[in-house]
């Protein structure tokens, strides 16, 4: 052999194997994609592929397999183990199909879920039990057990019968006879030949099993094209009553098909309109403002208090309906609000006996913020969420209504499919376009079809394009400049970059073909870390602050008694208008009605009629109209001229008449009033009560201190005790970062040099593969002999909590029963007590 050619590495035996061969890139990608496998750190690569290959873990990586790539792997577990690359072909064809098959392959590989070479691929055993057809659970591919699997019980006479009825020779044993009738339906032409024989009733028979589902129904005497199946093994009872097409006749039915529709390709999202950016910027920019300007509102709302919470957690059905009346929307669109400020911290339960909710420390401080920057709170706080408003009005498990801040909101998928639709509307769409909504909902199936998730994540995925639509992140469903700058971090980690020993069109089979890193067919899209959402959202707020409209200091003044705010208002000017007047619609612009209620609430907050007037001639661009004038002075006049204090409480007044027309009054009669001076009347109700009374009669009462003062009406702000905001609940384990992952690595690559390093056998340990045993003697002079060699040593060594381990260190001192080693499998100095040692034995010179 010349000294250009190379002795080609053998086929990896085990999985264990397969993982040992990859470099440290593709047990990176690994390690990323199927988080679970480090909880905790594997010792080594036989841990690595046994934790691997277990279960649940198995069922989490296979759930998030793109369709295709599922298609792909059910292909593998109804093909021979081990399978070869033409074959998977065979049962896989068409010209997409083909060019779609390295990269799925390279994705189950790079998964750790298959493993060999072209010649001898292997799906792991636990995903092969997942996906293999049974009785209880069918393949999706349609397909029976194989003729050996549904002949498994039966007698070796009755299988003897089938295969002279199929005009096979006799064998002399059941397992030939298996053989030689898997060879006959494995045969195209031989089989063609046998089916064409068969009864037309037959073949019709045959039809309808092919794409499954494999069993039918029989009676104790069939018909005789049934009982022409049944002789020649096209059909095979399992239980009474029941039959199979067994795999092999079906495939060959099909063409070698082993699917009905194979979708390789990713579903286009469709354009549904265009629009200038302009234009969508603009939208994106004002449903931005809105959605500050409604949160800010909300809380407001809730300033002196909120609604209580509920028993059981969360806000009843009236109280939401309340909320959603006052923030004029819909309720499902007031919930997501109400979660949203819970969620960016602003809102909580105030922990009281009577306990309700209010607006924590942390909304005074948002509200002080510039627009953009409270923009920047809410969407920082939407992307990670794992509580879903779209589930409020629903039923839970226990057939429990869903309520608003309430328990059981929580879905860990919500993060993921909010990253994975915008970046669907970034990457597939040209800027200014905006989706279909169903080609979105297309898409997403097709890259996680898992049946036990379908349903959530469609809903998830429709909720996510009208919640970003009222936060500003999309303008007409189109995603804004500001909106990508929210996704343009999230290139997705690149699947497994090792060489995939597979062979796509025209290759041969010991033709690596690494699997495509850029590609986004069964690519794990994470979600967002909060850290990671504060970032994005600031970097986004700083492309829309420029396109919010800046704060108005004016507004103007109709003679119909309202006042028009074209835009925002300054905070100190919408603040004390919202005193003096009543918000009758919002928009674009703001309308502001006076009534004489608003004026007596401005006056009962200590402003003076001439205050009043003088603060609207300042803020207003056109003249105070007469009509408004006229209300501020009639209401002001009559302002404080009944005078109500606590006796249990009592009304004075100089005028004794009006007093008088008071008792005569039958909408008194609740009040209690009687008359204890011609100037004064008790009541047998509170202050409170008795100001409501008389102000619904169409009287101005003022309250007054016990010093005959008028009492100034202010609110008072209800904050809660300091509160963070909800952690979301993580969709399994979380993501390891890169640290983890190298220290990760090091740690199972030094395991795995400790556990195959070459030993010297010796008779005091079995040397098959478990911990060396050496009474504690041999174990101190073995060490000791070390020290002076510098030789490294093999040890067995339990901790403090039982954990058995392998390693290999190379000893410096022994003393005081305790080893100082240097740890090849740690990559670091380390102490050990010579107590906890179980063995010692010296490796070999290889």
């Amino acid at each position: 052999m010349s000294s250009d050619e190379q002795t080609p590495a053998a086929a990896p035996r085990s999985l264990a194997e397969a993982l040992r061969a990859r470099d440290d890139g593709s047990l990176a990608a690994l390690l990323r994609s199927r988080p679970d496998l480090l909880g905790p750190v594997p010792n080594d690569m036989t841990q690595l592929a046994t934790r691997a290959g277990t279960r649940a873990s198995v069922i989490r990586a296979l759930d998030r397999l793109d369709r295709y790539t599922q298609q792909v792997a059910q292909a593998l577990a109804v093909a021979p183990d081990p399978t070869t690359y033409d074959t998977l072909e065979t049962l896989l064809p068409g010209e997409d199909s083909a060019a779609a098959l390295p990269r799925a392959v390279g994705t189950l590989r790079g998964q750790a879920l298959a493993w060999g070479d072209g010649d001898q691929l292997r799906l792991v055993r636990t995903a092969r039990e997942l996906l293999a057809p049974t009785p209880q659970h069918p393949s999706p591919t349609g397909l029976g057990p194989t003729v050996a699997e549904a002949t498994s019980g039966m007698s070796p006479g009755r299988v003897q019968d089938i295969v002279a009825a199929a005009g096979l020779p006799s064998t002399h044993d059941p397992v030939s006879a298996i053989a030689a009738l898997t060879a006959l339906f494995t045969d195209p032409p031989r089989m063609s030949a046998l089916l064409d024989e068969a009864p037309a009733e037959s073949v019709d028979v045959l039809n309808r099993l092919v794409w499954g589902p494999p069993y039918g129904q029989v009676t104790a005497q069939p018909a005789a094209h049934l009982r022409w199946l049944l002789d020649r093994g096209l059909l095979v009872p399992t239980t009474p009553g029941t039959v199979v097409l067994p795999r092999e006749a079906a495939l060959h039915l099909r063409g070698g098909r082993a699917h009905r529709e194979l979708q390789p390709l990713a579903p286009p999202v469709r354009e549904k309109a265009t629009h200038r950016p302009q234009v969508v910027d603009a939208t994106a920019a004002a449903e931005a403002y809105t959605a500050v300007s409604t949160v800010e509102e909300l809380l407001k709302d809730w300033d002196e208090g909120g609604p209580a919470v509920l028993r059981a957690g969360g806000l009843s059905v009236r109280d939401l309906k309340r909320t959603a009346v006052a923030l004029d929307s819909p309720e499902p669109t007031a919930a997501f609000w109400v979660e949203l400020a819970y969620a960016a911290g602003l809102l909580a339960s105030d922990g009281e006996a009577d306990e309700r909710y209010a607006a924590t420390p942390a909304y005074d401080e948002w509200v002080l913020l510039p627009p953009a920057e409270r923009w920047e709170r809410l969407v920082a706080a939407w992307l990670p969420a794992t509580r879903t408003a779209g589930l409020v009005g629903g039923r839970d498990g226990k057939d429990r209504t869903l309520s608003a801040l309430g328990p059981h909101l929580d879905r860990s998928a919500a993060p993921e499919v909010r990253s994975r639709v915008l970046a669907l509307l970034l990457g597939e769409l040209p800027e200014g376009a905006s989706p279909e909504p169903d080609s979105v909902v297309e898409r997403l199936t097709w890259e996680r079809p898992s049946p036990a998730t379908l349903d959530l994540r469609t809903r998830l995925a429709q909720w996510t394009l009208a919640e970003a639509e009222l936060l500003g992140i999309t303008g007409r469903g189109a995603l804004s400049a500001h909106g990508r700058a929210l996704l343009t971090h999230q290139a997705p980690p690149p699947q497994a970059p090792a060489a995939i020993e597979q062979r796509g069109p025209g290759q041969s089979p010991a033709t690596s073909t690494p699997a495509d890193p850029t590609s986004t067919a069964g690519a794990h899209h994470h979600p967002l870390t909060p850290a990671e959402a504060a970032v994005t959202a600031a970097r986004a707020a700083k492309l829309l602050a420029p396109l919010l409209p800046e704060p108005l200091d004016h507004v103007l003044l109709q003679a119909d008694l309202t006042a028009v705010a074209p835009g925002p208002l300054e905070r100190p000017l919408a603040d004390a208008l919202s005193v003096l007047a009543d918000v009758e619609s919002k928009g674009g612009a703001t309308v502001y009605r006076f009534t004489p209620g608003s004026v007596r609430r401005a006056l009962d907050a200590g402003r003076t009629a001439s205050d009043l007037q003088t603060f609207l001639t300042e803020h207003s661009r056109t003249p105070v109209p007469q009509p408004l004038a006229y209300l501020i002075d009639d209401v002001a006049r009559r302002h404080g001229h009944l005078r109500i204090g606590a006796a249990s409480a009592y009304v004075r007044c100089d005028d004794d008449a009006v007093l008088g027309e008071i008792l005569a009054d039958k909408r008194s009669a609740t009040l209690r009033l009687r008359r204890l001076a011609p100037t004064v009347l008790a009541a047998q109700a509170d202050p409170g009560t008795l100001l409501e009374g008389l102000r619904s009669m169409g009287f101005a009462p003022a309250a007054e201190t016990p010093e005959g003062d008028v009492l100034i009406a202010r609110a008072h702000a209800h904050r809660t005790p300091a509160r963070t905001a909800p952690d979301p609940v993580p969709d399994g384990p979380p993501l390891p970062d890169d640290t983890l992952i190298d220290a990760a690595l090091r740690a199972i690559r030094a395991g795995d040099a400790a556990s195959t390093a070459p030993r010297k056998q010796a008779p005091a340990h079995p040397g098959n593969g478990e911990l060396p045993r050496t009474g504690s003697a041999e174990t101190l002079a073995t060490m000791q002999a070390a020290v002076l060699t510098g030789e490294a040593l093999w040890i067995g060594y339990v901790n403090a909590e039982g954990a058995a381990s392998q390693r290999v260190i190379a000893p410096v001192r022994v003393e005081g029963g305790f080893v100082t080693a240097y740890d090849h499998t740690a990559d670091e100095v380390r102490t050990y007590p010579l107590h906890r040692v179980t063995g010692v034995a010296e490796l070999s010179d290889q």
